[in-house]
């Protein structure tokens, strides 16, 4: 586990208030909380706010500028002690006033008898699920609510009456070194290896790209490096295309999503930072999950959901966002 210090980092000073804030991955999840982390940074104006995170979100809650501190939480598994010691002695050392719990886990709910054990006396406020807390989401439908609303209403039961969207606007690049094209689509044909059912075919598309060059869109294929191959395989059937998997960070992924005309992708983490600064989006869902309980939220969003993703038609998907209509949504203030 290790500290992550910023600038402007606070210790050791007497009657500031101490936060601390739970949220461990993964993108989409964590996309989504920031709208909440903003929330509990305004309400909380001026207290020293710690962040426990995973090391994948360090960088992106570093760059947002809510945190005072970082820390990584090596989500050890249970037989490994050392890890778990640290991780205790770090949460009582922080000697939190309150814990806004956003991963709402079996896991994190264990986070909060490490703080002090049997002493409740010497626990924190505490906002989540975990037994015995003070502010707890009393709600029995919370696991069918969508994870935006569900965060919000947590807020709401602990005194933080408003949470708005989250504002990227942090996240800010230089896009001219690829030298792109005046319109453009983005492509996000990846997904997490090990649900391959989430993804809609790369021959797909492929196609997609060719019907976009038809009308004279280019795609641009973005993603983790994983998936540069799948993005060579997408221009090599449509040479129109650009492939920029692996070549990408998530603010430039921002500023790409900030100038495409629209995007167009599996249920994926990049969706949500696409769809969260403004970009018209087709997302697609298979049976694999519920875009009732997390599809991306933003200005202009459609889902698509088929039982197989293989059985949606490229015609279909094609024809969601009619390039003249994303352009029009995009030019509105």
């Amino acid at each position: 586990m290790i500290p992550l210090p910023l600038a402007a980092r606070v210790q050791g000073l007497d009657g500031i208030q101490r936060i601390l804030v739970i949220k461990l991955g993964a993108l989409g999840d964590f996309i989504q909380a920031l709208g909440p982390m903003q929330a509990i940074r305004k309400f909380h104006r001026g207290a020293f706010v710690a962040l426990l995170t995973t090391a994948p979100f360090a960088g992106l809650a570093r760059d947002s500028a809510l945190f005072d501190e970082i820390w990584i939480d090596e989500r050890a598994p249970a037989y490994r002690v050392l890890p778990w010691l640290r991780l205790a002695r770090w949460l009582r050392r922080g000697r939190f006033d309150r814990v806004y719990d956003l991963q709402t886990s079996r896991r994190t709910g264990w986070y909060f008898f490490l703080m002090h054990g049997l002493y409740p006396l010497a626990r924190p406020e505490w906002s989540g699920v975990a037994p015995f807390c003070s502010h707890p989401h009393a709600n029995p439908g919370r696991d069918s609510m969508h994870t935006v609303d569900r965060q919000a209403e947590q807020l709401r039961m602990a005194g933080i009456a408003r949470v708005g969207p989250p504002d990227l606007s942090f996240l800010a690049a230089d896009i001219r070194r690829f030298d792109l094209p005046e319109r453009f689509v983005l492509l996000v044909p990846g997904g997490a290896v090990h649900r391959p059912e989430k993804r809609w075919p790369a021959e797909s598309y492929a196609a997609l790209a060719a019907a976009l060059a038809a009308r004279g869109t280019a795609a641009v294929v973005i993603g983790a490096e994983s998936e540069r191959a799948l993005g060579e395989a997408i221009v090599g059937a449509c040479p129109e295309a650009r492939n920029l998997a692996g070549r990408t960070s998530l603010a430039e992924v921002a500023e790409l999503a900030r100038r495409a005309v629209a995007s167009i992708g599996n249920d994926t983490g990049p969706m949500h930072l696409i769809a969260g600064v403004g970009c018209p989006s087709v997302v697609l869902f298979s049976a694999a999950s519920d875009p009732s309980l997390c599809a991306p939220r933003g200005k202009w969003v459609r889902v698509f959901r088929r039982a197989s993703l293989p059985e949606l038609g490229v015609a279909e998907v094609a024809a969601a966002v009619p390039l003249e209509v994303a352009q029009a949504a995009r030019s509105q203030p």
